[in-house]
């Protein structure tokens, strides 16, 4: 797990491609990046987790939802990786972001988006009306 800098705001779609692709995009194995935002949509901190598995990582939501609280965040976008080439989200996937969302809500954490990188192309849970 690798913790980054936080100086920038993130105010819509564009602005998270933008912080995640860097850290997404072309990796060959699988990995997720969560981003802690204020209520002002600043970032408090950005954490990227890699597995030694090379096409699949499991969303460690208790490690999610831990960081959140401690980051003291109104709400976190998610971030992954499909090294198959295709960044649309599957099954495990919504399934998955569906648990993160219903675990954070009672804690008045919102879960912004979730995104899915594959080399150029990227999808937005959002975008997708899936959040």
């Amino acid at each position: 797990m690798m913790r980054i800098g936080t100086v920038c705001q993130i105010n819509g779609t564009y602005d998270a491609v933008a912080v995640f692709a860097p850290h997404l995009a072309y990796h060959t194995e699988e990995r997720i990046a969560v981003a802690h935002l204020d209520a002002r949509q600043r970032l408090l901190s950005f954490t990227l987790t890699s597995d030694s598995a090379h096409d699949r990582v499991a969303a460690p939501i208790r490690k999610i939802v831990a960081e959140a609280l401690a980051c003291n965040a109104a709400c976190i976008i998610i971030g992954h990786n499909h090294p198959s080439g295709i960044a649309l989200p599957s099954d495990a996937d919504r399934d998955v972001t569906r648990i993160i969302a219903r675990t954070l809500k009672p804690l008045h954490i919102r879960l912004q988006d979730h995104l899915i990188f594959a080399g150029q192309q990227w999808s937005s849970f959002r975008g997708l009306g899936l959040i």
